[in-house]
């Protein structure tokens, strides 16, 4: 029986074309678990609508845009309001496609961004396996999958199918396959605003590495996406960029938010009530940052004579504190700053392309003129779980530490989403 046991485990761990399927399988099974089963019997806001089994747990926040533009196409007016022109159109076009087959809009959205995650997989698994080895193949592959975020490639939103498309591109670029670079990244930049950031990625990486002409043609092409847009856009609207102005709906204006940041910082370290009133209301949040200053001090002064055992598993236990301090703000700042550094500890490691999509990327982010969903945005670039991959397939107790927090996350998040509270 143990012999059988070990037999399924390592077919499972080894075998390339079952373990990205297994990773996806079991991390979709575990959010469908905590949104259709165990939300439901949780208490809920009486001003909310208490989730029920159904897709309709899958149907919250910016699904009422891709819903518009799907049914009804998209609307703008310069007003100065947010207008559904700000979400880009493949993904509600691809939902459009399969209603018109028959299937419902959650059915069609749904069956898109997951099938659109598994494939990601597959594409991220055999990349990282090809220029960083097995193990960090298998690594980058868990975290994909079983990171927080991955709820939003379970949901309908876009995040599977931007994934796909800019993983794709990526990895035919790497691999000097310079027609589907085009491919996929027009596609890509046709999903997500996001997908700006593969144009000088891929433009900067082609100079870095001398490659040949036909590299620069491959990644300026990637911009067609996001030009025929600007085209319906000028064509519909009268606006180019319609899908820029409709963006100061929610984001008042571009640059670095330091207020943002600021806000952030204050609240995951003295909390959200001190910040807000502006003086030491509670006591409590303050003296626990304290007490985790203090232990991870004293964890790093005394790692000789502790053990990397016991300092693994107590970084970890004060990480959990500090999350129960910090909450959203702390996952918001530690997505972004700590995906920053890990491309910088891997700089050397990681193929130029990987590195500099994963700069451009964090770039975006801290232009972007807003903190809000930081980490579903930092989640969208597939270099830094690459990096992350790498990084822990050389500590695997980390691994296992981070894939259990992971885990923790993952339900929470489900369950608040499923509950149509604000994730992310």
């Amino acid at each position: 029986m143990v012999q059988v046991q070990l037999m399924i485990k390592k077919v499972l761990w080894k075998n390339d074309l079952v373990f990205p399927v297994v990773m996806w399988l079991a991390s979709r099974m575990f959010i469908w678990t905590a949104m259709l089963l165990v939300a439901p019997l949780l208490p809920t806001s009486p001003e909310r609508i208490a989730p029920t089994f159904g897709w309709g747990v899958f149907d919250a926040w910016d699904t009422i845009h891709y819903r518009a533009i799907a049914t009804s196409g998209y609307e703008f007016v310069n007003d100065g309001k947010g207008h559904n022109i700000a979400f880009f159109p493949l993904f509600p076009l691809l939902i459009r496609g399969l209603m018109n087959l028959g299937l419902s809009f959650e059915v069609a959205g749904i069956l898109i961004n997951n099938l659109a995650f598994l494939l990601t997989l597959y594409f991220l698994y055999f990349w990282a396996k090809k220029f960083y080895g097995s193990s960090a193949a298998r690594w980058s592959t868990t975290v994909l999958a079983w990171c927080p975020l991955s709820l939003f490639t379970t949901v309908i939103y876009t995040e599977g199918l931007y994934l796909l498309l800019s993983t794709a591109a990526l990895q035919a670029f790497d691999q000097q396959q310079y027609r589907w670079t085009a491919f996929w990244g027009a596609m890509a930049t046709a999903t997500r605003p996001t997908g700006i950031a593969l144009i000088p990625a891929l433009a900067i990486a082609a100079w870095k590495q001398r490659r040949p002409p036909i590299a620069y043609i491959a990644g300026l092409s990637t911009a067609i996406g996001i030009l025929l847009f600007s085209l319906y856009c000028a064509i519909n609207f009268g606006d180019p960029l319609a899908f820029i102005t409709a963006q100061k709906g929610w984001r008042p204006s571009l640059g670095f938010d330091w207020q943002g940041w600021w806000k952030m910082l204050m609240q995951i370290t003295v909390g959200t009530t001190n910040w807000k009133y502006g003086s030491i209301k509670d006591p409590l949040p303050p003296l626990l940052f304290g007490v985790i200053v203090v232990g991870a001090y004293m964890l790093w002064r005394y790692r000789q004579k502790l053990g990397a055992i016991k300092v693994d598993y107590g970084f970890a236990v004060l990480i959990l504190l500090w999350w129960i301090l910090g909450g959203d703000p702390l996952i918001n700042m530690a997505a972004v700053l700590g995906g920053a550094y890990l491309l910088w500890h891997l700089r050397t490691e990681l193929t130029p392309v990987t590195l500099i999509y994963g700069c451009c990327g964090l770039g975006l982010i801290f232009a972007s003129g807003g903190t809000w969903s930081l980490s579903r945005l930092a989640y969208g670039i597939v270099s830094l779980s690459v990096a992350l991959g790498v990084l822990l397939s050389r500590h695997p107790r980390w691994g296992y530490l981070t894939l259990f927090f992971f885990m923790i996350l993952l339900a929470t998040f489900s369950i608040r989403f499923a509950q149509d509270l604000w994730v992310g």
